[in-house]
Parts: C-alpha cells; structure tokens; sequence
C-alpha cells in the first residue's frame, strides 16, 4: 500500500511539473487573443458563498452528497448533520424546501448524481423568504436547452471495507417550448462501522464500557421526473414528481461491562438485526410568471409529499445475572404526509434600485407514529404517537441602493404556528400555539472597486423535529435506551454579522450569535437502565466566528484553488453554570477546507482534482475530543469523440476519520468513539450522449446582485 501511495504522489508531481514547464513556455508573434468569461470555482458575495461546479472535474464519480461535503464552509457530523460555519441549515434543491434532514437527507443527495450539478449555494445571510432555522444551502440542478433528446449514464464501483456499486440515468427531451426531464438512480452499498462508549455515572460512581461493531447493506432506487411547458415569454408551467425508497437490512453487535466504585458489576452482549424500507413519494405543480422588461416575477407552488418509515428491529441480549437470555422485538411503520401552498411576488419600485418581494405559504403535517413493543414477555405493548401541525408565515423583503455604493436589505417574517401532540398509551396531549416575528437586515458599502464592506442581522428559530416529542421507550443497539420529550420548546437564535471583500479575491467574515436556550442530548439513570433523551438546556451560549476565504486561478486559469480557514470562540459559562455542567466553558477550534481543480493536463483532457477540510465537532453539551481531517483526490480522462469519461478518486486514504467526543450531562460524562469505512477508492464510467449544452437555472438576479437572497 506504501508502495502505491507513494507511486501515485511521484506521479502526480510529474504531472505538476511538467505542466508548468509546458505553460511557461515564451510564445512570439501573437496577432490577437481571444479571451473567454469563466466564473470562478468559489464566489464570495454579500449573502452567500456560491460553489460552481458545472464545470469542474470535481464532479466526476460523485453523488451530490459527496460534492456537499467539499463545498467551502461546509461540515458535516457523525450523525450526517449538515452545518455552515458550524451552524444549522436548511437545504433548499432550486429554490425548493428538502423534505429530508438528517441521514434522510444523505441517502437522497446520494442518490442524485452530481453530473447534474449547476452549482451550490452557501446563503450565510438569508432573506425573509426562506422558511429557515439558520443558513440556506441551495442546490441548484443543471437546465438543458437544446433540442432533441440528450443525457448520460454512469456507473461506479466503490471498493472500502466492503464493496458497493452506483449507477444512474439521465435523460433530457427538449422541443420548442416544452421541456422533460427524467433522472433515475440505482445504489447498492455496504457500509461498517464500529462504536466504542465509555459512560460515566456520578450515581455509584458507576462506569459502563461498550464495544460495538456494525453491519449495514442498503440499496436506493430513486427515480424523479420534471416537465416544464414555456406558455409564453412570460409565463411557465410544469409539474415535478420523485420517489426515492431506501430498503436496508443491519447487523448490530455489542458487548457491555458495568463497574460500579471500581468494582466488576454486570456484563451483557446484544446482537441486533433490522430489516428498513424508508418511502418518499413528492409532487409539486407550479407556475411561473416573469416579465424580464419589468422584473416582475410571480411563483405559484402546490405540493404534497409523503414518507413512509418501517422498521422491524430484533434484539437478543445476554446478561451475566440473567439465567436465560432476553428477547425484545420493535416494529415501527411511521407516516408522514405533507400539504403546502406558496405564493412569492416580486417587483421593482420605480427604478431597478428599489426592490419589493412579498409572499404567503401555508404548510401542514400530518405524522403518525404506530409502534408494535414485544418485551420479554409475551405480552406487546403498543404505543401509537401523533403530531400534527399548521404553520403560516408571511414575509416581506425591501432592497434599495443609495448613492451607488450603498445597498440595504430590509426583510420581515412572522410565522403563526399550531400544534397537536398525542401519545395513547398513557393518553399525553399537548396542543399549543404560537407566533413569531422575525426580522433580519443586510447593509453593503461598497468603498472603491476593490474594498467593500457589509453587515447583517438575522433572528431565526429552530423547531424540535416531530419524532424527538414521541415519550415511548425504546432500545437502542448499544444495550442503553432512548425517548422523546414532549415538554420540548422551540428555541431562538440571534446572528450578527461583518464581511470585508478586498481585490475580490480575499473575503474576511466575522461572526457573533447567541442564544438563551436550547435542547440537547441529557442522560438520566433509572435503576440498571441508561436512558438518553432531549432536554431543554436554559442559559447563554455565545459563538464568536472569524473566517477568511480566498480563491486564486493560476496557469491561464487551469489551476483553481480555493482555501477557507477559520476561528471559532465559544461561551458557554452561562450556559454550563446553568445547567451544572462540569465542561469546558471556553472552547476554541479552528477549522478550515481546501480545494483545487486542474484542467485539461498536458492539452490531454485530463482533470485533476482534490479536497480537504478539517473540521471538530462541538455541539452544545457536546465536546470534540479529535479533529478530523477528510480529503479526496481524483482524476478524470474525457473522451470527446465517443462521449465518454473514466474517473478514479480515493477517499481518505492518508488519514481516516474518527469522530471522538464527550456529552456532558448532570448525570455523568458520555463519550463516543465512531469508526466508520469512509476511506477507499471508487472507478466512474461516464457515457454522454447529445448536445451537453446547459443554462443556469435560476429565477432572478435582482436581490443576488443588490445584497438580498432569493
């Protein structure tokens, strides 16, 4: 493995030098020059960080899933959550709101190939028109225009600990003015992991050490499906419909030791096996007017989304004072359904310096969650859990420029929101409501040319997901057990921020947010049982952020780099008194990513390609004991005559991710040591076919190109 590790570095430093020599090289008797408009890889504005990737060799062999992990300020967490500059987002997919969070919204980015990939929008400052609970990330899909039928097919082989297979179909039919789109994807993948837990409980003085080792083959066929009749000039129409279903079967093993004042207490071993299907089901209608004269722009949007969650988990577990063993079967079959309407409007006042944009939306859930509990009797308990919801908001957003230097944003959103709890079994209800207000405000001055500096002021919320309410018990696969709260309240969050752009090529952001509560993971021990839950946490935490990011071309813009580097300072001494948390009340991190693209070696069309991010983890009560480092490198041969690209990429193959860190709690510490096969290598074939000719498929400039956020 040396050998080859070493092999490919010579290689590719060959490759390096030699294209240089041949850049360099004097040329005389030059006529004229044509020279041709290329966006940067990385561009750096007022609202946003925007990540072009149409173009880039980055692409090649990978799902979005994966291109979102090498976007600039990006990161994301052994629990597959996605942050921006270390804090919550929402991922938009043109301009629509993702159904899915969390390991969800893995599985489905993974299923999109990343061929399709116009570009990828980090919103750090967004306007009143996103439905947020921090920043935006936007991921905005390529638009064919030609005529006649085109697309591709890909395949990929992924070879970790064990071996996994992707392929995916795209195809694209474009006559006058109609216009359809059908993406298909199919993923066979095995993943293993291992889990080592090290809890210690003030109760006794009592520690608990667990090993577990895990198992996991899923496959994903996912097919979606959009068409778009251009009426006129002025006026769209179209219809988009996906389904996306994740079937998987796991394997869980654990072994546990429990010592209580030092002393040798209990031993026990579980074996876990599950058998899931997760069902998406999405449909959208909607229409569009916009008079490009006069910036007037219309969005109509119907839709109604449908998941389906089943779950049947078996546990066996043996346990050193039990005579025979215990067997526990959990049977899930969660449905969540999803009904909304919005309306967006926007306009210039009087010249194109003043801007208004206003709309509604209307959203309503429907989630039932039944569970069939088989104890170690034969007696079933079963707990059915609804949560139903109704949220409204409204929002307005005024966009001016005074001088022609000054840009301001003024933006306001209120959301009045309904909600219904039930548990039946112990026949718990909650029914509340309530109504926010929130407003946030972006202010640019731009000094000369090359200097500009910008402001902002953005209070968000952040609701409890519908799942992390349900109070029924349940086991984990690590022999410990987990439930929901009902008592769990939505929690507010203020972010201030300044941006310095200099040459616009080296941007520097400062950031300061705080909030007064928030829910986190707690602990709380109930006889032999270990029991984890969300609680609300009251007291401050404060985060103070700088970040610098710059991106440099070199060699006739063949070689683009682009590198974020950051500071993160948090205060939780409040917060920690609060809540009687023996931790760290002053934290500081540094992170930092890095990409580069190198195009068309030696005249060969041959792409290089590579990242790397640093990243830790710190998430409340939760402390990062590691930083990880994440890198990939790749290289891309295109074929131009028969439409066809080959890719090889390696995946963490210098240093593999440990995701290391401590909860703390007023019932112990818990700390979580997580191995995972994130390294390897994976071989992409790629077959074009038709005019590959693409546009960006976006609604305005308007509040881009002013400070605001569409």
């Amino acid at each position: 493995m040396r050998l080859i590790i070493t092999s490919a570095v010579l290689l590719c430093s060959n490759f390096f030098i030699a294209q240089v020599k041949q850049d360099t090289i004097k040329s005389e008797n030059i006529e004229a020059v044509t020279i041709v408009a290329k966006k940067p890889t990385v561009e750096t504005k007022v609202d946003r960080t925007v990540f072009n990737v149409a173009d880039s060799s980055i692409l090649a062999g990978n799902t979005t899933w994966d291109v979102l992990r090498m976007t600039p300020l990006v990161s994301i967490d052994n629990n597959d959550v996605v942050k921006s500059e270390g804090e919550n987002v929402t991922v938009y997919i043109n301009d629509r709101k993702s159904v899915f969070t969390g390991k969800e919204l893995k599985e489905y980015l993974k299923s999109l190939p990343a061929d399709n990939l116009m570009k990828i929008e980090v919103i750090t400052n967004p306007s009143s028109r996103y439905e947020t609970t921090g920043q935006v990330i936007n991921i905005v899909l390529k638009k064919r225009e030609d005529e006649g039928i085109k697309g591709s097919v890909a395949f990929t082989n992924t070879q970790n600990t064990k071996n996994s297979q992707y392929s995916n179909l795209n195809l694209n039919y474009h006559k006058k003015n109609f216009t359809q789109t059908i993406t298909g994807s199919y993923n066979d993948n095995t993943n293993v992991s291992s889990l080592k837990t090290e809890n210690n409980l003030f109760q006794d003085n009592e520690q608990r050490l667990i090993d577990m080792q895990s198992v996991y083959h899923g496959k994903m066929p996912s097919v979606s499906s959009t068409s778009e009749l251009e009426l006129n000039d002025k006026n769209n129409i179209g219809v988009i419909f996906e389904y996306f279903q994740h079937k998987s079967d796991s394997e869980n093993n654990s072994v546990g030791s429990v010592f209580k004042n030092g002393n040798p207490f209990n031993t026990y071993s579980i074996n876990q096996n599950e058998a899931a299907k997760y069902l998406v089901l999405n449909s959208n209608l909607f229409y569009k007017y916009y008079d490009k004269e006069k910036n007037r722009i219309f969005d109509v949007n119907v839709g109604f989304n449908y998941n389906g969650d089943r779950g049947d988990r078996h546990y066996l577990r043996n346990q050193s004072d039990l005579a025979t063993p215990e067997y526990t079967r959990v049977f899930e079959d969660t449905q969540m359904r999803n009904y909304y309407v919005k309306l967006d409007y926007t306009q210039n006042l009087g010249s194109t310096n003043n801007t208004l944009e206003t709309g509604v939306k209307f959203d309503f859930n429907n989630n039932y969650m039944p569970i069939d509990y088989f104890g170690y009797s034969s007696d079933i308990l079963r707990n059915r859990f609804s949560y139903k919801d109704n949220l409204n908001a409204v929002y307005v957003n005024y966009s001016t420029k005074f001088f022609e230097k000054l840009d301001v944003r003024f933006g306001l959103r209120y959301e009045y929101m309904t909600y219904k709890l039930h548990q039946e079994n112990d026949d718990i209800k909650r029914d509340e409501s309530y109504g926010k207000l929130m407003p946030n405000a972006l202010i640019k001055y731009t000094v000369s040319p090359n200097f500009n500096v910008s402001t902002s002021y953005n209070y968000s919320i952040w609701r409890p997901w519908y799942s992390e309410f349900n109070p029924f018990e349940l086991p984990t696969s690590d022999g410990n057990f987990y439930r929901g709260n009902m008592d769990l309240v939505p929690n507010p969050n203020h972010r201030f921020t300044m941006k310095f752009g200099v040459y616009k090529k080296y941007f520097l952001s400062l950031g300061y947010s705080f909030t007064n509560q928030d829910y986190w993971t707690d602990y709380i021990p109930e006889g032999n049982k270990l029991v984890s839950f969300p609680n609300n946490f009251l007291g401050k935490s404060e985060r103070y952020s700088v970040n610098l990011n710059t991106n440099q071309t070199f060699f006739k813009n063949k070689f683009n780099v682009n590198v974020t580097v950051g500071i993160n300072y948090q205060d939780n001494s409040d917060f920690n008194h609060r809540n009687s948390l023996n931790t760290k009340d002053y934290i500081t991190n540094f992170s930092g990513s890095a990409n580069f693209t190198y195009t068309n070696l030696f005249d060969k069309n041959i792409n290089i390609s590579g990242w790397a991010g640093v990243y830790r983890n710190n998430n409340g009560n939760s402390i990062g004991n590691t930083t990880n480092v994440f890198h990939n490198l790749s290289v891309t041969k295109i074929f131009d005559k028969i439409g066809l690209e080959t890719s090889l990429q390696l995946n963490n193959i210098f240093l593999r991710p440990v995701f290391d860190r401590t909860t703390y709690s007023q019932a112990g510490t818990f700390r979580n040591i997580n191995t995972s096969d994130w390294y390897g290598a994976s071989l992409t074939i790629t077959k074009r076919f038709g005019n590959q000719k693409v546009k960006e498929n976006t609604k305005t400039d308007v509040e881009k190109n002013q400070g605001g956020g569409k």
